[in-house]
This record gives C-alpha cells, sequence and structure tokens, in this order.
C-alpha cells in the first residue's frame, strides 16, 4: 500500500505520547505504584521469614512476571490503537493514552476465571509444591520462554499471541515435568484443559475473520454512505458518529484486553506470591465470618451429598493421594469418591476451628490451602465426567461448595491488578508501534478504512468481552488483525500475501517453538537448583 500517508508519517516519526494525557497516566503509575508498595509492605508485615531469601526470590519472580505483562502491553495491546490511527480517528499519541487507561481499567475489574484457568492446566503437584525448587524452576521457565518469543516476534513486527506463547509454556513445562520423572507417575498436562484453551485460540481468529467481514458487508447494505469504505483523504478525520464508534471500539477493545490478557500475568504472580509467603496470600483473608459460616454449612452439605453416592464401606489409603491420583489421571477408582468425602469432612472440621481464615496457623496453611484446591478439581472433573448421577439440586450443592472453596483459595489482590494494570499500560505506550505498522499498513493492499478499522474492532470487541465472560483466553492479536484481513478480502482489497505467510508461521510455530523453549528452560533450571 502507498507509504506516504499522514497516518503512516504519524506512526513512523510519531514520538511517545506526550502533554497531558502522559502526565495524567504518569501520575495514575505513580499513585499506583505507591498503592502496590504500601500494600506489599503491609502484607509482608504479618510474615516471620527465615532470613532475606524468601524476599528476594519474590522480588525477583514479580520482576519476571511484571516483565511478562510488559511485553505483552506492548506486543498485545498495540492492536488496539492500529485502527484508530490509521482512519485517523485519533493522533498516535493520543490513541496510544487512551488504550493504555482503559487497559488499566479493564485489568482492575476482572474477575481471576481467566487466570486460574490459565493455572489449571500445569501439573498439579507443581501447583500444590509452588514453593519447591521445582515449582520456582516452573515458574521462571514459562515466563521467560513468554518474554522471548513475544520479543522475538515483536521485534520483527509480527502479530503473535501472549496468550498462545504462555499457553505453549504451559504444555512445555509439563511435558518435561512428565520426561524427567517418568517412573515416579508425576503428571503431565492437563489435556482436557489444554484443548478446550486450544480451541478457543484456534477458532478465535476464524471467528475474528469471518465475521469482521460479514459486519462489513452488512454495513454495506445497511449503511450505503460511500465515504464510510474509501480511504482516508489527507488529515480530515471521519465523520463524527464513526470517528466517535471508532474510538468507543478501540476503548472496548482494550478494556477487554486489559480483562481478558492481563489476567494471564495474575495468576502467575498469585502462584509466585503462594509459593514465597503462603501465610499472607494462601488464603484469602477478606472471607468474612459471616461468609464462613455460610462455608460450613454447605460443606456440611456436600459431605452427605458424596456419602449418599459412596458404594458401601469402600476401603481407602490416605485420600489426599487418592485424589492427587484422580487429578493426575482422570480415572475414577473404587475409592475416589470416599476419599473426597474424607478430604471434605476433614476439611468442614478444620474449618468449624477458625472463625476466619486469618486465624488458620501457619504451620497449617499451605496444607489446608492444597487440601482446598484438591477438593475443588475433584468436584469440577466428577461433574464433567458425568460418571456418578447427581440430582440438579445435588448438583447445585457441590457448585455452590466449590464456588466457597475458591473464593477462599482463587483470589487476586487489589494491588496485584494495580501492578499488571501499571505494566501493561506502560508497555504499550513505550513498544506499539511495530505492531500497529503492520496491522495498518501490511495485511491488506490498500488503506484501511472507516468501515473496515469499524468492523474489525467490533468483532474484536465482542469476542475478547465474551471470551472473558466464560473464563476462556482469546488472543487480542488473532482476533483483531484476522478481522483486518476478513474486511479486506470482503471488500476486494486484496491480502498481502507475504504479511498473511508471515502471520501464519508465526501462529503455527508459536506453539511449538515455546513449548520447545519452556522445556528446555525448566530442565535446565532443575539442574542448576538441584
Amino acid at each position: 500500500m502507498p507509504d506516504g500517508s499522514a497516518a503512516t508519517i504519524a506512526v513512523r516519526q510519531g514520538g511517545r505520547p506526550t502533554g497531558f494525557g502522559l502526565i495524567a497516566f504518569g501520575l495514575a503509575c505513580l499513585v499506583g505504584a505507591i498503592y502496590v508498595g504500601a500494600s506489599v509492605v503491609g502484607d509482608l508485615s504479618q510474615v516471620r521469614a527465615a532470613g532475606v531469601l524468601p524476599y528476594v526470590l519474590l522480588a525477583v519472580a514479580l520482576v519476571v512476571a511484571l516483565g511478562f505483562e510488559f511485553v505483552n502491553g506492548f506486543h498485545d495491546t498495540a492492536n488496539a490503537v492500529a485502527t484508530v490511527i490509521y482512519t485517523k480517528s485519533l493522533d498516535a499519541n493520543v490513541a496510544v493514552v487512551w488504550s493504555g487507561v482503559w487497559n488499566f481499567i479493564g485489568v482492575l475489574v476482572s474477575t481471576g476465571a481467566v487466570a486460574f484457568g490459565i493455572i489449571s492446566l500445569l501439573p498439579v503437584e507443581l501447583i500444590l509444591q509452588v514453593g519447591s525448587k521445582a515449582g520456582f524452576a516452573m515458574v521462571f521457565a514459562l515466563l521467560i520462554a513468554a518474554i522471548i518469543w513475544n520479543l522475538g516476534t515483536w521485534y520483527l513486527g509480527l502479530p503473535s499471541s501472549s496468550s498462545h506463547t504462555l499457553v505453549g509454556s504451559i504444555i512445555g513445562v509439563g511435558i518435561a515435568n512428565q520426561l524427567m520423572s517418568p517412573t515416579t507417575g508425576t503428571s503431565g498436562v492437563d489435556w482436557t484443559q489444554a484443548a478446550g484453551v486450544g480451541e478457543s485460540l484456534l477458532f478465535s481468529p476464524i471467528v475474528g475473520f469471518a465475521v469482521a467481514g460479514l459486519l462489513l458487508l452488512t454495513a454495506k447494505v445497511l449503511i450505503p454512505n460511500r465515504a464510510l469504505y474509501e480511504e482516508p483523504r489527507g488529515d480530515q478525520p471521519p465523520p463524527l458518529w464513526i470517528r466517535g464508534l471508532l474510538i468507543l471500539t478501540c476503548m472496548g477493545v482494550s478494556f477487554a484486553h486489559g480483562s481478558n490478557d492481563g489476567q494471564k500475568g495474575m495468576g502467575l504472580i498469585m502462584l509466585i506470591l503462594i509459593g514465597t509467603v503462603p501465610t499472607a496470600y494462601a488464603l484469602n483473608h477478606a472471607v468474612s465470618p459471616e461468609r464462613m459460616q455460610a462455608f460450613a454449612t454447605v460443606s456440611r452439605q456436600a459431605v452427605d451429598i458424596v456419602a449418599s453416592h459412596v458404594e458401601g464401606s469402600t476401603a481407602i489409603g490416605e485420600p489426599r493421594e487418592e485424589l492427587s491420583e484422580y487429578l493426575h489421571t482422570h480415572v475414577q477408582r473404587p475409592g475416589t469418591l470416599a476419599a473426597l468425602r474424607q478430604l471434605i469432612n476433614d476439611i468442614t472440621i478444620e474449618l468449624s476451628k477458625y472463625p476466619e481464615l486469618r486465624n488458620v496457623p501457619e504451620d497449617r496453611i499451605r496444607n489446608f490451602r492444597n487440601d482446598l484446591y484438591i477438593v475443588s478439581e475433584s468436584i469440577r472433573l466428577i461433574l464433567a465426567s458425568g460418571t456418578h448421577t447427581f440430582s440438579e439440586s445435588d448438583q447445585k450443592v457441590l457448585a455452590s461448595y466449590r464456588q466457597e472453596v475458591d473464593m477462599a483459595t482463587k483470589f487476586i489482590p487489589g494491588w496485584v491488578k494495580v501492578a499488571v494494570a501499571i505494566a501493561l499500560g506502560l508497555g504499550t505506550m513505550i513498544g506499539w508501534r511495530r505492531i500497529v505498522i503492520t496491522v495498518g499498513e501490511k495485511i491488506g493492499k490498500s488503506h484501511l478504512t472507516y468501515a473496515q478499522g469499524a468492523a474489525a474492532e467490533i468483532t474484536a470487541m465482542a469476542t475478547i468481552g465474551a471470551a472473558d465472560q466464560f473464563g476462556l483466553p482469546v488472543s487480542t492479536t488473532h482476533v483483531l488483525s484476522s478481522g483486518v484481513g476478513g474486511t479486506m478480502a470482503a471488500n476486494r482489497s486484496g491480502l498481502q500475501m507475504a504479511t498473511v505467510r508471515n502471520l501464519l508461521m508465526a501462529w503455527v510455530l508459536t506453539l511449538p517453538v515455546s513449548i520447545c523453549l519452556a522445556g528446555f528452560l525448566f530442565w535446565g533450571f532443575r539442574i542448576l537448583i538441584g
């Protein structure tokens, strides 16, 4: 496409964001950093750690985790601003600040469902022993592998998916964990969960391509305004209503990206916090005494329901080992339900001793959390398998019990959200240009029109928002870049096949490369740290 448009020049020559927007965002980051620092100091004041090693590990791991989100910001979030820049709806500098702000807000209001959906892909024993050397090797391996691949594709200007990369890294760690301990039966990848995540990552770009193209064709029928489907002329912004729509959809994509992609780093940060300072972060201290009473009530109901499905006096060994084996193999044995009944009952008895989760003794915190995690995941698998005929009311009670369990263990402190939001926002404002140029100039053979930009943004906003509600990780990069491609195809503008080929290569190679990188890094870290 022509390389001399005002939008192209603005992108290629534009500096970093300046003016009031930069000052406002800088102040927000400063306030956020102060809040994060004060929160961490307050949380760690409860901890009596032996020496400084846990704090050093915590600091290094947090830097690496936030580094992943920083790269995610200038790698993925840049897609959100490409259309408003190339349709001249916003100046490049203003667009980047606008997107950064809404990424920030999206992270802050996220639910955490995606975060723990990603975590559930990891090997069970590494999650349960996240404070061990193997646990730290896992976290560092998958984060560093994801950062390396993201930086490489960003340098080449390829809109590769950070979500895709992280999932590949998790699979790599799982496979390496299994290969390194073939005789002990350690678990690798939860392939059932991985298949669900893989489907969302596989089909989201197809959805983006098809829906954006159909949306453009529908708009041509319903809104016969020729100017919307032609290349912008000069420095003139689009008509006010389409400009407002493009700015609104940029906001929506940025918000959805923050609420979905931002959660991936949050889940890993929580693993780091649980592993280094479990006293402060293994259990949710914000659960109220009233909620604890409700938890105890539904726990007793869950015990009775599971007990009613246990056949006779089934003999079991250690219930934790029995259920851990079930989570590893997904194969129910005669003692699986009996072990679940026993562990729920043990948790119920222990819950009755503490009016609040903060009262759980320090030497019991890690094991208590692990018991809760094992029970929650076991119930999820049993209900999903359909091997037992639980009535509809019983299923609701078990689902309610699992919700209470997850509330105690699957939580994101406010300061973690703020830290991730700052990293994403800063990343967007520093490294956006390479990806924006690829999306805006190198996918189609003609300049992006107003209608094409709007169709691609609306599709991405709706797809990512829907995935967030179901706790599914999807790629902002894949959805938006494929959406732009879909509008180019629908408009018969033509696609630059060299770019399409490079994008497909990055899409195909991301999974195997990140699997190999993470697997070898995990192996290396395990050898280094013992």
